[in-house]
């Protein structure tokens, strides 16, 4: 036995070794200013967990982005939602470093994206530059921090990703933050998860009083309970100097001292961030706005955040036992609150079961259904729902009512819609709308062949078939026809659509493509005169904008400029 000692003490320490290191003084942070957060890294969003850090910009744009480290510009892509403008920087050691809703790249980036631009006659483009063409040093200029993009306010969304692509908490790598605040718990919840299980007489989620006590940390009453039983959580961490609810970093939940359930929140992959709405009570957020995170893997989750799962992270509560259940939330900084849950194990005299609201439609998880009604087909491939779920469908005329928006899709299904009724030319400007607030009509992507419209939706909610007859509206907004404007800086012109909304658009001034940015988000085309593409002194401006069933408008003026 003493021989193995020193064996195995070198297996492990060559082991230990062998293990990739997470380099935590190779990366500076990207802003000369302290760092502040709107949002953390894994934070839970709408469909997918936050990929990065959002640095505050101090309520403004314009700030210089610098690189985090030594490498080479690797991808810009410019796009009129998501990022924005967005850089990727890859680095020697073979991570990546992620840079987004940008105002504007560095005056040499700036004139290498437009070349393309202008080459291509597009401002949405992703381009790859090869490694060498665009080296940059740590600490150099690349860009300004700006709101393009599906931004809510100026700041920079800024990642940190591996050699996979898979995005990491930057917090690992150094990037560090003052944080002295403990997590906040807002509720707690229990679920009694099989068959038979019941908690203090009922098989419904429940939400448990939190106690909270003298030291920050919470208790409960005892539970009663019998069978498979989980708890949830919703909970959030506030960093200093700012008063978003962010994202925690770590959940731990014990029982009688052993851990059965833990998640770190220190990388993923984008192959899987959409499990968030299993990982989430989704009909609860889908009803109330509150992301319950569940302790306790449900099925058809595979999510790689997951850490010391035993039994699903399920409690086997058994007749005359008693538990201690506790939970841990921490925070990067390791601040921490506690939850300590007692169980007894009893059987109720009487119980209320679980309420399922069956209907006439019944889909497995595991196997793909369809189905037909009115000249209206549904198709729900395998695996598209994450559990065996009763459909609430119906068919009136040309509107489907399909089921409700509190249960999550995970991958598309297919809506089609027989329009051989209606005559050719209405059909040109007929589309699939998803109905929203007070039945407000949003464009779905229609896919059109014949007599068959269709689309892919991960949305529950009622589809129906609208008619856009008017075309976009162009106004615009710093000149006049015929007006000198020697002293803009820009041209800018009002773009929107009332139905289908905007599906492209083109500028043209004497001829020639001009370049316009479109801020979605104020409906608004912006020229930019810096780009020197304009040479005379008498400017004829030509607009056409088209939406999304090819309602097309155009519109003309003069202007001048010396």
């Amino acid at each position: 036995m003493k021989k193995l000692l020193p064996l195995l003490l070198v297996l492990v320490t060559s082991l230990i070794q062998a293990q990739p290191q997470v380099p935590t003084d190779y990366f500076r942070k990207p802003l000369d200013i302290d760092l502040v957060l709107s949002g953390t890294f894994g934070e839970l969003r709408s469909n997918h967990f936050h990929s990065g850090m959002d640095i505050k910009t101090q309520q403004r744009e314009g700030l210089p982005v610098l690189a985090a480290a030594d490498g080479h510009i690797s991808r810009i892509n410019i796009q009129h939602y998501g990022y924005g403008k967005a850089l990727y920087i890859l680095h020697s050691n073979g991570y990546t470093t992620v840079y987004g809703h940008l105002q504007r790249l560095s005056p040499e980036l700036e004139a290498y994206l437009k070349k393309q631009q202008y080459a291509k006659e597009t401002y949405e483009i992703e381009l790859f530059p090869k490694e060498g063409e665009l080296a940059v040093k740590k600490g150099d200029l690349i860009a300004y921090s700006g709101n393009t993009g599906g931004s809510g306010g100026p700041h920079l969304h800024f990642e940190i990703r591996d050699g996979q692509q898979r995005p990491m908490n930057p917090n690992l790598f150094g990037i560090n933050l003052k944080d002295t605040q403990a997590p906040t718990v807002n509720s707690l919840f229990v679920y009694p998860l099989g068959e038979n299980a019941h908690v203090n007489g009922s098989a419904e989620r429940q939400q448990i009083k939190l106690i909270p006590l003298s030291d920050g940390s919470f208790k409960t009453q005892e539970l009663e309970a019998c069978g498979e039983i989980g708890f949830g959580i919703s909970t959030v961490d506030k960093l200093d100097g700012a008063p978003n609810n962010n994202g925690v970093y770590k959940i731990e939940a014990n029982l009688n001292g052993d851990r059965i359930f833990q998640l770190n929140m220190d990388k993923f992959s984008f192959s899987e961030t959409r499990y968030i709405n299993s990982l989430i009570d989704y009909e609860y957020f889908s009803n109330r706005k509150s992301r319950i995170t569940k302790l306790f893997v449900p099925q058809n989750n595979p999510l790689s955040i997951y850490e010391n799962v035993l039994n699903k992270g399920n409690i086997s509560v058994q007749d005359s036992l008693t538990y201690l259940y506790s939970i841990k939330v921490l925070d990067y900084a390791g601040n921490e609150r506690v939850i300590r849950i007692p169980i007894l194990g009893k059987q109720p005299k009487t119980a209320v079961s679980k309420n399922i609201q069956e209907t006439d439609y019944f889909v497995k998880a595991d196997e793909a259904f369809s189905t037909e009604q009115n000249g209206i087909d549904i198709y729900i491939p395998k695996n598209s729902l994450y559990e065996d779920t009763y459909l609430d469908i119906s068919f009136k005329g040309d509107t489907l009512h399909f089921h409700q928006d509190d249960t999550p899709i995970h991958s598309n299904i297919t809506i089609g819609f027989d329009v051989s009724k209606y005559k050719a030319e209405d059909r040109e400007k007929l589309f699939i709308a998803e109905l929203g607030y007070r039945g407000r009509p949003s464009y779905s992507s229609t896919y059109k062949k014949g007599n068959r419209f269709t689309t892919g939706t991960r949305s529950f909610g009622d589809y129906t078939l609208v008619a856009d007859i008017n075309a976009p509206k162009i106004s615009p907004v710093n000149f006049k026809d015929g007006q000198w404007i020697s002293n803009n800086q820009t041209l800018q012109v009002k773009i929107s659509d009332d139905l289908s909304g905007i599906k492209s658009y083109r500028a043209t001034v004497n001829g020639k493509f001009i370049l316009m940015e479109y801020e979605y988000k104020k409906n608004m085309l912006t020229h930019s005169f810096s780009d020197e593409a304009l040479t005379e002194t008498e400017n004829h401006l030509k607009v056409i904008v088209t939406d999304n069933v090819g309602n097309s408008q155009t519109y003309e003026a003069t202007f001048f400029r010396k």
